[in-house]
């Protein structure tokens, strides 16, 4: 049984909706991409509702969004993005506060580790991966699409496996691939919203450590190396795509007095 969990409210969700506001409903906020995304987006003056399926790690994103400076609304819902009643309550609580204006499907699964090859890929597991991967991010869309702002902007997190072939990563990247496919039917049915499709490199991250158990990853960048860059990508809105990040951000100029979040300096 699911239980719902909405936490950490404030007295601006007495509020009634406003459509002024900048929503963004974030899964899989409890750690590594989402949690540090959560807090770009709480700087940047976003209100929030965060998803995960772990209530401890959750309520630590929220104090975490708290700590840094963020003064807008923050909901956590806790739960599993494949429960139907879970993506129910999230689209609850969204539109408690107002139009969401930022969907942003990040929850996510490796599936086993070490990674299989193909060959020994149970096709239950597959078909977790798939579920998780592909099937929630696209009934999350569908149970906030009533809420959704009219120029909504929808990132789902992709990877560079769903564009490239290498043992082990099949399943995972076959997900990917119908995640990356989904994102741009999406986007050719709704022209009126920015449909993304966003590969944010090789992080350090407990997923990615999953994938080389035993190696280590400590060369890799931190989750929160990339997402300013991953928040400027969508107050930018650029036409819907499918983005590898780096490359987005080394083509974005800053506006004077953004700062740069890679070290390029802003021409005064």
């Amino acid at each position: 049984m699911t239980t719902r969990h909405a936490t950490h409210t404030d007295d601006t969700d007495a509020a009634p909706p406003d459509p002024e506001r900048r929503l963004a409903v974030v899964t899989g906020a409890s750690r590594g991409l989402g949690r540090a995304l959560a807090g770009a987006l709480g700087r940047a003056g976003w209100d929030l509702v965060l998803d995960a399926r772990t209530e401890g790690d959750l309520l630590a994103t929220v104090d975490e969004v708290r700590r840094s400076g963020s003064t807008g609304t923050v909901r956590a819902v806790v739960g599993d993005v494949t429960d139907a009643d879970h993506r129910r309550w999230l689209a609850e609580t969204a539109a408690e506060i107002g139009p969401v204006a930022l969907l942003v499907n990040n929850a996510s699964t490796l599936g086993p580790s070490p990674l299989p090859r193909l060959v020994d890929l149970a096709p239950g597991e597959l078909a977790e991966l798939l579920e998780v991967n592909t099937v929630a991010p696209l009934a999350m869309f569908q149970a906030l699409a009533p809420h959704l702002a009219p120029d909504a902007t929808v990132v789902n997190v992709t990877s560079d496996a769903s564009v490239g072939a290498w043992e082990g990563w099949g399943g995972y990247g076959l997900s990917k691939a119908a995640l990356d496919h989904l994102s741009a039917v999406l986007a050719v049915e709704h022209p009126d919203l920015a449909v993304h499709a966003i590969d944010p490199g090789d992080l350090r991250t407990a997923m990615h450590q999953a994938a080389y158990p035993g190696e280590d990853i400590s060369d890799r960048p931190l989750p929160e190396a990339v997402v300013d860059d991953l928040v400027a990508l969508v107050e930018a809105r650029p036409p819907s795509g499918r983005h590898r990040l780096a490359d987005w951000a080394a083509t974005h100029e800053p506006s004077p007095g953004e700062a740069p979040t890679d070290g390029r300096e802003v021409a005064a």
